[in-house]
């Protein structure tokens, strides 16, 4: 099922009800299997009620929830003070679905159930936080379709979760892309050299929240956590969306998928205990072991495609350590006609992202003219945001109070997702670009197949 312009319209003019959610918020966490989950509470949350009910299946993934919740609450800095009500049983689900002791359920976990649960859960009038991906494969898509037919019909807010827009690298690349007598105007590129690229690789052994990080072991299968190419490549493709046509509708029509491939990632069996704490592979694992006893999962994958004809390439790719003081890194390239806007987060740059001016021939006196009334007027929001000249570049200097990092991003999420239950418009575009990111995966999927 399609969802029209007119029905996602329905949904804008249910966030100007706020009569309807009377304060404070009351979240409900459910089957919380990845970490992302408890940083939705890392810090308490002005109008969320303490006391937050989670239903789940006792284990280890529960376990591990509440033990981050714990942390948070007993830690010396800045301790949370989250009441958790723990609901256990082996009919969880149903048990939530009857009682709904809140207005917001957060679903971060194993992505095979996520869109059955978010429609489950608008269907019974709740609004939903989702971690990416709502979808892995195209079953899925079609009830998340759905699901956003009945929040409309129910006025709830069903919001994916993305964090990356509030990176502030990625914020002011964006805000950079504004101004023509810098940037020029987009380039179109080719199916060869795009005009935005952007590139993420991920590790499955890393720190979250100052400690080693414990995945479940279906984060290793493709068929339980999806592939890469419909994963991490949900924030790339929205940022595609966000950065370079910002504040318009995205309709299917305007994407075509011009090529797409995934490949594996190997896994040794002493690398797979480390992260997970198992010391042989489950069933549903071992027909992806060959013949040298090593997991070969299809965690990685890219695909190129055109939006309004501007070409762009995202990419994923997931390694299982990253080097000495490195972790997770981006690569994010807009190509404009004077200058490129390039986020580099390599040994060079200390792994910390750092955004660059690049201009695309010898800069005149108009352009670094018009390059410091840029910096001037991004800085009226962003105090203390400056340039400085290196070589044939320009390096963004950021000041580090903007420097929050990702884990800080799902805060802001929360944050504006309340503002959207309390009566602040949702943005006319956020509905139908969701589901046009949605459908740009899931066809890269089908020709990655």
């Amino acid at each position: 099922m399609n969802l029209t312009i007119n029905s996602i319209t329905l949904v804008l003019a249910g966030f100007t009800a706020a009569g309807a959610f009377a304060a404070p918020v009351k979240l409900i966490t459910l089957d919380p299997g990845h970490f992302h989950a408890g940083l939705v509470q890392k810090s308490m949350i002005e109008g969320v009620d303490p006391e937050v009910h989670v239903y789940a299946p006792a284990g280890p993934e529960l376990d591990r929830h509440l033990a981050m919740i714990k942390g948070f609450n007993s830690r010396a800095e800045n301790p949370t003070h989250w009441e958790t009500k723990v609901h256990s049983g082996p009919d969880f689900l149903a048990e939530m679905l009857r009682d709904r002791p809140g207005n917001v359920v957060v679903i971060s976990g194993n992505n095979a159930k996520k869109s059955r649960y978010i429609l489950e859960c608008v269907k019974a009038g709740l609004n939903v936080m989702a971690d990416k991906p709502m979808a892995i494969d195209p079953t899925g898509f079609a009830q998340i379709e759905e699901a956003y037919r009945v929040a409309a019909e129910k006025k709830l807010v069903l919001l994916d979760i993305m964090t990356e827009r509030h990176e502030i690298s990625t914020m002011l690349q964006k805000e950079l892309s504004r101004f023509p007598d810098v940037f020029g105007e987009l380039d179109k590129g080719s199916p060869d050299r795009p005009a935005v690229t952007k590139e993420s690789v991920h590790h499955y052994s890393k720190l979250v929240n100052g400690a080693p990080l414990q995945r479940p072991p279906w984060f290793f299968d493709p068929k339980q956590q999806g592939e890469a190419i419909v994963d991490v490549t949900t924030h790339l493709v929205d940022l595609v969306q966000w950065e370079c046509f910002p504040n318009d509708v995205i309709k299917s029509s305007d994407v075509k998928i011009l090529s797409a491939r995934s490949w594996d990632t190997p896994i040794t069996l002493g690398e797979f205990t480390k992260t997970t704490k198992l010391d042989a592979w489950p069933d549903y694992l071992k027909s992806l072991v060959d013949a040298n006893g090593v997991l070969q999962t299809r965690a990685n994958g890219e695909f190129t495609y055109t939006l309004r004809g501007v070409h762009a390439k995202v990419s994923v790719l997931w390694k299982f350590e990253a080097p000495a003081g490195a972790g997770d890194t981006h690569d994010s390239l807009m190509r404009g006609t004077k200058a490129s806007l390039h986020i580099r987060q390599g040994a060079e740059q200390g792994y910390k992202p750092v955004l660059y001016i690049e201009p695309a021939g010898k800069p005149d006196d108009a352009w670094r003219v018009a390059l410091t009334a840029a910096i001037a007027k991004i800085s009226e929001s962003f105090p203390g945001v400056a340039v400085k000249e290196t070589g044939d570049r320009w390096e963004v200097v950021i000041p580090d109070k903007f420097k929050v990092g990702h884990e800080a991003h799902f805060g802001q999420v929360t944050g504006d997702f309340l503002g959207y239950l309390q009566g602040k418009t949702l943005p006319s575009w956020e509905v139908p670009n969701t589901l046009t990111k949605y459908r740009t995966l899931m066809e890269a999927f089908r020709l990655s197949r």
